[in-house]
């Protein structure tokens, strides 16, 4: 009996190791799993998040089909360069380069340039389109001729400012959702969020004294 025992309590702690053994591998590959995932929703979710911390926010909310169609109406007997500005899933850039046009699009968030390049790939547009990673404020559209335009209002006058001092005056503007405060469209299309408003910049140049007229006429 004094041996069985012996032999017993040798066992026990060996066993119980062997369990805590395969505990603590579980474990740790539990917790990398876990830090895998983590890591993984930071990188998807910093670029949708940091452009929200900005002064001014300019989320991405995909272009309907009716908006698409409508700015593509605007494009009518149109030519040469154009720009998406804030691109995100390029479908705009993909649906203009199908319609001949040389077109561009700049987005900040780094997936959706990604996965833009690959719709783009996919419906045998990519010759046709770039899409680059980069801030709006930090891009010249002087050499644009379209620019097409999905803004929020507190972006709106700074862009207004912009865009007249880098464009030049055979440019036409589309813009979508918003439409800017001080130039007056030149042809408007659509309804409710699907509005789309266009602007040749030859008039809306000097939009201050072009604005001023309007309001006079409309008092008097």
């Amino acid at each position: 009996p004094g041996a069985m025992s012996q032999a017993v309590a040798k066992e026990i702690p060996q066993e119980q190791g062997e369990g805590g053994s395969r505990r603590s591998s579980w474990g740790l590959l539990v917790t990398a799993g876990v830090g895998g995932t983590l890591v993984a929703l930071y990188a998807v979710a910093t670029p949708f998040v940091t452009p929200a911390l900005r002064k001014v926010c300019l989320p991405f909310v995909p272009a309907t089909a009716a908006q698409i169609q409508n700015v593509l109406k605007m494009l009518e007997n149109r030519s040469g360069s154009l720009v998406d500005i804030g691109s995100g899933d390029g479908r705009i850039v993909i649906a203009a380069a199908k319609k001949g046009f040389q077109a561009v699009g700049y987005e900040l968030n780094p997936w959706l340039v990604w996965y833009s390049r690959y719709r783009a790939w996919r419906d045998g547009v990519h010759q046709n389109t770039k899409f680059y990673i980069s801030d709006l404020w930090k891009v010249s559209f002087s050499h644009y001729t379209n620019v097409v335009v999905f803004g929020v209002p507190q972006m709106m006058p700074q862009l207004e400012k912009k865009l007249e001092d880098e464009l030049k005056y055979n440019a036409r503007i589309i813009a979508c959702r918003f439409p800017f405060p001080c130039w007056i469209p030149d042809h408007t299309t659509g309804e409710g969020i699907d509005t789309v408003w266009a602007y040749d910049l030859k008039h809306s140049r000097g939009c201050e004294t072009k604005s001023l007229e309007v309001t006079r006429a409309t008092e008097s």
